[in-house]
């Protein structure tokens, strides 16, 4: 067997969670089921209603699905570890892991990017939105948002498959860029490469999303108040999510180069942050902000009311 794969990790940040282990083994449990339901159901509505198959809800429907497959990536592990006495992943493990965690994450990004390009079409574009956003394109940004993270995360991940360890011990409660102090000795090409892949998969994306809404506060400024309670409707949805998602990778980017005056306390509040809020903020903003998937879900639950 090579010696990567016989290598094991031990995982520091589940520490302050040994002494109420079972509390917080519910706590996350549930969330992760809410998760999962919540996100689901939004897909689900969107996949059976036909007058939802446009591009705007397929790429809500490719978020919420990215959700539930980056909490997989990580609740599963997660769970065991809480209620385990001892906390090691596999270092083959541990990269899986790493690139699950970064290639869906920034997936976030560009789909994000894909919707406020739609916007843009719908709302500055109207006579030649259907040109412009015909089924080829939805499938084209769909197919580059997975593709592209993973490609890019896939590098770092291979050559450090091949790096010697000197340290086993990493601090977090799941595999991140806290990967790279395992290594005997710090890559400087493979920091410059993670500084190009981190421009690439969300400063790139961040900059042409705030590029299309100027774009479209300008356009529905001008308009009447009914374009612009349209743009507002639909817009503002995309960028809660977008902040909110923009401050939790803010937070991971800098938890490396800060490891040292960050508390273990602070690091596992923010580090809960990233697998409970997030995943299940997404599913309550656009249930409950998007006009026409709020009301499809007012009448799922009515239905199951009458029965």
């Amino acid at each position: 067997m090579d010696e990567s794969n016989a290598t094991y990790i031990t995982l520091g940040g589940h520490v302050e969670l040994h002494r109420y282990r079972y509390l917080y083994f519910v706590i996350m449990f549930t969330a992760y089921i809410l998760i999962i339901c919540s996100n689901s159901t939004i897909v689900c509505l969107i996949v059976i209603h036909k007058n939802l198959h446009e591009p705007m809800y397929i790429f809500i429907a490719a978020l919420l699905l990215n959700s539930v497959l980056f909490s997989t990536a990580l609740y599963p592990k997660i769970l065991f570890d809480v209620l385990s006495e001892k906390q090691i992943i596999s270092h083959s493990a541990c990269l899986f892991q790493w690139f699950l965690y970064y290639s869906l994450g920034a997936s976030e990004f560009l789909l994000l990017a894909a919707m406020s390009y739609d916007r843009y079409a719908s709302i500055c574009k109207p006579l030649q939105y259907r040109t412009i956003m015909r089924k080829t394109t939805v499938s084209m940004f769909l197919g580059l948002a997975w593709c592209v993270p993973a490609c890019q995360v896939a590098v770092p991940v291979a050559v450090s498959a091949n790096a010697k360890l000197c340290n086993f011990v990493m601090k977090g409660m799941f595999c991140n860029n806290s990967a790279y102090k395992l290594h005997c000795v710090s890559s400087r090409a493979l920091s410059v490469y993670g500084v190009v892949v981190l421009l690439n998969v969300t400063i790139v994306p961040m900059l042409f999303i705030f590029f299309t809404y100027t774009k479209i506060f300008i356009i529905t400024y001008q308009s009447c108040g009914e374009v612009r309670t349209k743009a507002a409707q639909t817009c503002l949805p995309h960028l809660l999510v977008l902040f909110n998602f923009s401050c939790l990778v803010t937070y991971d980017v800098l938890i490396v180069k800060l490891e040292t005056d960050f508390s273990s306390t602070a690091r596992l509040i923010m580090t809960l942050q990233v697998i409970l809020y997030h995943p299940l903020f997404n599913p309550i903003i656009y249930g409950l902000k998007m006009k026409e998937i709020s009301q499809k879900l007012k009448m799922l639950f009515c239905e199951r009311n009458r029965n």
